[in-house]
């Protein structure tokens, strides 16, 4: 789908709320789309009931609107996550791709056009598991793996508005909160039992009926009142980010993304990364390590997502010259070779 058969085109004001505003905040409750029905139908005036808009999700969702309904997770806090990249030599292209993308734990990885070519992400369920991987994959690519763990979150949210014309994310807001957050490199060893059996059950998403709860705390054999409680914790200490309906951002016209890399000043960095990362057109905005011994000297990246190409490079020309007069470059994202969810299944036992 395209915006050349503008998706659109027949939503009405229930629909667009519904894509809009819940991306998160979903209710935490027994039967949450009675609860989302009754504020959209006093926000829209209209007359919809819970039926009615769980109809409208599987109809978004069969569409390729939405991506799925449930929860997103969050790797780096639940276990041990690493960004990194491969030069892939041109002729043995397919074939790096291939191995690496054959590892479970890898689960995106993009062509960029830049020297390091194959980016990808690797969470495993320790410390130790991933660094295995990662030498796996030099050992049998023959490449020299450049790993970049995230060490500061200073915003990463891919919920934003797409009901609209935006050229850019979020051209129709004007701020977005943000707060400098140190991630750990370690796997969080502390998830009880229920917490850890609610992450395998819901990392596809919940089930698309009336009681999602209730139907998860079924398929693990534990009280809805339990699920309940374990899924308010798991949000309030970050292993779930939001709840809601996850928005495929390609469906909805935003094609064109840049991950830009910055050499930033280290006594300035939390200052410029909070700054940066609160302006509403930056995506993802985090600190990771220089590998100088690698010819690396960039420890800043922002990622901005866009409907047309030369918005993303407006923007990107606006950071250089306001906020980030540094050396940087810019690694555009060419084709994507592996995009799927953390499996959890790797990240809860016992890092095996």
């Amino acid at each position: 789908m395209s915006l050349d058969a503008d998706w659109r085109a027949d939503l009405d004001a229930v629909d667009a709320a519904l894509i809009d505003e819940y991306q998160s905040g979903f209710p935490v409750e027994s039967r949450p789309f009675e609860r989302a029905a009754r504020d959209i139908a006093a926000e829209t005036g209209s007359d919809v009931d819970a039926d009615d808009l769980l109809d409208r999700v599987r109809d978004l969702r069969e569409r390729g609107v939405f991506r799925r309904f449930g929860a997103v997770l969050n790797p780096p806090v639940i276990g041990s996550s690493t960004l990194a990249a491969v030069r892939a030599p041109d002729d043995r292209f397919d074939e790096v791709a291939e191995i690496i993308n054959g590892y479970r734990q890898v689960n995106h990885n993009y062509r960029r056009d830049h020297e390091w070519n194959q980016w990808f992400v690797v969470t495993a369920g320790s410390r130790e598991k991933r660094d295995e991987i990662l030498a796996g994959i030099e050992e049998r690519t023959g490449c020299e793996v450049l790993a970049l763990p995230m060490l500061t979150d200073y915003y990463i949210d891919l919920e934003f508005p797409v009901v609209n014309r935006d050229r850019f994310a979020r051209e129709s807001l004007d701020e977005t909160a943000v707060s400098a957050t140190r991630i750990s490199e370690n796997a969080r060893g502390d998830l009880s039992p229920i917490e850890a059996d609610l992450l395998l059950a819901i990392q596809d998403g919940f089930p698309l009926s009336a009681t999602p709860y209730a139907d998860v705390a079924a398929e693990i054999g534990a009280p809805v009142d339990d699920v309940l409680a374990a899924v308010e914790r798991l949000l309030a200490d970050g292993c779930i980010k939001r709840i809601g309906c996850v928005v495929n951002h390609v469906v909805t016209g935003f094609t064109n993304n840049c991950m830009v890399v910055w050499d930033v000043p280290d006594d300035e960095l939390d200052e410029r990364g909070e700054a940066v990362g609160s302006l509403p057109y930056v995506t993802l905005c985090y600190h990771r390590p220089r590998r100088p011994e690698q010819e690396w000297e960039y420890n800043l990246f922002t990622m901005i997502h866009g409907r047309e190409a030369e918005a993303v490079d407006a923007k990107i020309d606006e950071l250089a010259s306001d906020y980030l007069p540094f050396d940087h470059e810019r690694l555009y994202s060419t084709e994507t070779l592996k995009q799927t969810g953390a499996r959890y299944e790797d990240l809860v036992a016992d890092g095996e």
